[in-house]
């Protein structure tokens, strides 16, 4: 995040895109909506009818996949109506010539048939965010969960970098983080590039740094990504799967396949909760939960925060980071640590951005890195001086439109865009164990443009068969306005939801993420008796269990599933 979230207050136009805000980061979304009635302006872009869309003054419903050619759109309007930033562009910025060049052919008419959007709306939504220097990109997994999802951040970075919205209050690209410590943890080197805050494994000097600290020699090459881990387990080239605080049976691409790659790994688990992938593993490690914890959190917006320790540790439950400690001193490496603090002292010894923190000036509000010297105030906004590249030159990348292989094949006419509700967080494994959230959002279900669930003779609670070429699943109907039709729509918190039927083979060529926003699929309706009974009976056999509230039990299905397919000799 180059800004922060507050700093949206300062802004005077704010474009919001591949983000459900007030449901994915209902915080952030009261922002937006504070700032919406203070008279500040509103552009949308999402292929879903979101909550914001109503309160927007420019709404752009997207076909999925299609953000490179929006911004494309747009900056073929601000270049060919002189609205871009020409002295910003001629001091901080290299490739323009290219990419004018290339986004010459992208006028409102041809980009808003890429996108289906009226091409008045792609001129108006041009118009409007380049005409303050306080204009705030925030967007999410819908921008980045694609097979050029890079290519779609890059292309966000286009427009800001075109129109001088760096460095200032008010503006800036901003990703909006999923969980609480997603930022602090890529920040501890947790990428298989890095060391910690971005410090890369491949180069000499940064791995001469690091081996003198630790006193060991240092292996140079890059590490695998998640996506790439589990079809190197099937291929014997890893034969040790560590997984913390994490659920890939549930969130990875194609279940079916990481379930096979997680029965064949050694498998350790190190989490407060058993969860599905707790079915696969080996050795489980009990953790401490957030509450119980001693340390820092790194937020959204780069800002590290103290986290203390309020609730004591139920049962044999241990620090993450004692857990670790132990495992480096059975494998050879001699290390003590007695409290998270020594840990944090270690890191920023080996750290410019955290270089500056201390537990003691973390007290209260928190410091936003980089912060490079005990008397460094923080950094909330970055690029102040220009862009924190090559002598403050940011690049611009001239990026054409691909369009998904999934939305090209007519056997499976219909998208499947998958995303978060308010209620889950997640895989459900600690949200789901709450009674009230569990009976407001049980289980699963998609959602059916209302004319094409006339054409499929489909109503509210009936039950639908989504296949993908990876698999498929049953899921209970319901039918809106919000979605274009051909496009559908469901939660992918459960596990029979839809990460089961996305690739995980076609990933974007940089980061390796898979295209979870642009799923091909089929669909059929279920009879539903079969199904629908099923579910009944499911949901008696939870209610029971939460009457009992028997602990032992890994989750509360597990009891009525066994029970269920017993009695049906499977």
């Amino acid at each position: 995040m180059t800004n922060t979230v507050t700093g949206i207050k300062k802004a005077d136009v704010i474009f919001v895109t591949g983000s459900n805000t007030t449901e994915a980061h209902p915080v952030m979304g009261m922002y937006v909506r504070q700032a919406k009635k203070a008279g500040k302006k509103l552009i949308v872009a999402d292929p879903v009818r979101i909550p914001l869309a109503e309160i927007a003054d420019i709404y752009l419903q997207i076909t999925p996949g299609t953000s490179v050619a929006l911004s494309n759109g747009m900056l073929n309007v601000i270049f060919e109506e002189g609205l871009e930033d020409k002295e910003y562009i001629k001091e901080h910025t290299e490739g323009i010539e290219e990419l004018k060049a290339m986004v010459k052919k992208y006028t409102p008419e041809y980009a808003g048939k890429i996108c289906g959007v009226n091409p008045d709306d792609i001129r108006a939504a041009a118009r409007m965010y380049a005409s303050s220097h306080k204009s705030y990109i925030a967007y999410a997994m819908g921008i980045t969960q694609h097979i050029n999802g890079t290519d779609n951040v890059m292309s966000l970075s286009n427009l800001a970098l075109c129109t001088g919205n760096f460095g200032r209050e008010g503006c800036g690209v901003n990703p909006l983080r999923g969980q609480n410590n997603v930022q602090g943890a890529c920040d501890m080197g947790a990428l298989p590039t890095d060391y910690p805050a971005y410090q890369k494994v491949f180069n000499p000097e940064v791995q001469a740094k690091f081996e003198a600290a630790w006193g060991v020699k240092l292996n140079p090459n890059k590490g695998l990504t998640v996506t790439k881990t589990i079809p190197a387990i099937l291929e014997d080239k890893v034969k040790v799967l560590y997984v913390m605080g994490e659920n890939p049976a549930v969130s990875d691409p194609d279940s079916h396949h990481v379930a096979h790659a997680l029965e064949k790994a050694f498998l350790i688990q190190q989490d407060i909760f058993l969860n599905e992938t707790s079915e696969y593993a080996d050795i489980v490690f009990p953790v401490k939960a957030f509450a119980e914890k001693d340390g820092t959190f790194s937020n959204t917006e780069r800002r590290v925060q103290r986290v203390r320790q309020l609730a004591v540790p139920k049962g044999e439950s241990k620090d993450d980071w004692w857990i670790i400690m132990e495992i480096m001193n059975r494998l050879g490496y001699k290390c003590h640590y007695d409290k998270a603090e020594d840990i944090f002292n270690e890191l920023r010894k080996v750290t410019p951005s955290y270089a500056g923190m201390t537990y003691a000036r973390l007290e209260g509000k928190g410091l936003h890195w980089p912060c490079p010297t005990e008397d460094h105030p923080g950094t909330p906004i970055l690029h102040t001086n220009g862009p924190i590249r090559n002598k403050g030159v940011g690049l611009l990348k001239a990026i054409e439109w691909i369009e998904s292989p999934e939305r090209q094949d007519k056997k499976y006419p219909f998208t499947l865009i998958t995303a978060r509700i308010l209620y889950h967080y997640h895989t459900r494994t600690m949200t789901d164990r709450t009674r009230a959230i569990h009976f407001t959002a049980p289980r699963n279900w998609v959602e059916v443009n209302k004319d094409d669930a006339m054409e499929l003779k489909l109503k509210d609670g009936d039950w639908l068969k989504v296949t993908s070429k990876r698999g498929s699943t049953e899921v209970e109907v319901r039918v809106v306005d919000t979605l274009e039709p051909g496009v559908m729509w469901m939660p992918f918190h459960y596990a029979d939801g839809a990460n089961n039927l996305s690739d995980a083979e076609t990933l974007d060529p940089v980061c390796s993420i898979p295209g979870y926003k642009v799923i091909g699929v089929k669909v059929e309706k279920v009879s539903g008796g079969e199904s629908k009974k099923l579910t009944e009976e499911v949901n008696n056999e939870e209610i029971a269990y939460y009457e009992n509230e028997d602990p032992s039990r890994i989750r509360y299905k597990e009891a009525a599933a066994e029970k269920l397919l017993a009695g049906k000799g499977e």
